[in-house]
């Protein structure tokens, strides 16, 4: 049976339920967008769906270094939610300048369509969700959005540099980039930029750590 004919059935029974079964089937194609980073064997690249469990996991281990407290159930909530627009709108790569000028247009329009699938009261509590985390003005989206950043740094370092290699991912990108880790979690905050300088040292980044130097230098 397709999509289809798999709502249908749920719709002859409840149109509450036909409408949940079809954003359930709607997400299902979460698992074929396919991200940079590699898994940390190194053998193939995580999709979305994966990366949105793996955060979800992370968020419920390492509560515990929250810079504040936060709510744990709807961290994971905001997770698993936060990436669904990808379906639409793809993957937007973090050090992708072009693509992240217009990555907040598409997305909208993703979560617009995909979460309107849903009942009318659900679809405003996962837009709600989607819009917390986006804001990043709570302690809890923010510890969320701090492991957002985290997980990718884990796995392109375990994957012997990965996407920054491919890339040519600088030192000061990725501090860049990462630095608002430290909005959620300071240890965590120290412990990636540890993970960037032996990853600088090792040569799976880009180390223009010196020419940093010299510019705070001059300033």
């Amino acid at each position: 049976m397709d999509h289809r004919q798999l709502v249908s059935l749920a719709e002859a029974l409840d149109a509450d339920l036909g409408a949940r079964i079809d954003f359930l089937l709607e997400i299902d194609k979460l698992k074929t967008v396919i991200r940079r980073s590699r898994i940390m064997d190194g053998s193939r690249y995580e999709n979305t769906a994966e990366h949105s469990w793996h955060l979800a996991m992370a968020v419920m281990i390492l509560a515990p270094h929250a810079n504040e407290d936060i709510d744990v159930v709807r961290a994971m909530e905001l997770l698993l939610v936060h990436d669904l627009v990808e379906i639409d709108a793809g993957d937007t790569y973090v050090y992708d300048d072009d693509g992240n000028s217009h990555k907040q247009a598409r997305e909208q329009a993703a979560a617009d369509r995909i979460f309107n699938l849903l009942p009318a009261d659900q679809a405003a509590y996962i837009a709600e969700l989607w819009d917390e985390y986006e804001r990043a003005d709570t302690p809890t989206a923010r510890f969320a959005y701090a492991i957002d950043r985290m997980q990718p740094v884990l796995l392109n370092a375990g994957s012997g540099g990965s996407s920054w290699v491919e890339n040519g991912i600088r030192h000061s990108q990725a501090l860049g980039v990462n630095a608002p880790v430290s909005g959620g979690s300071d240890l965590l905050w120290r412990y990636v930029q540890s993970i960037l300088g032996a990853g600088a040292d090792a040569g799976l980044l880009g180390d223009d750590r010196d020419d940093r130097s010299a510019e705070l230098a001059s300033d």
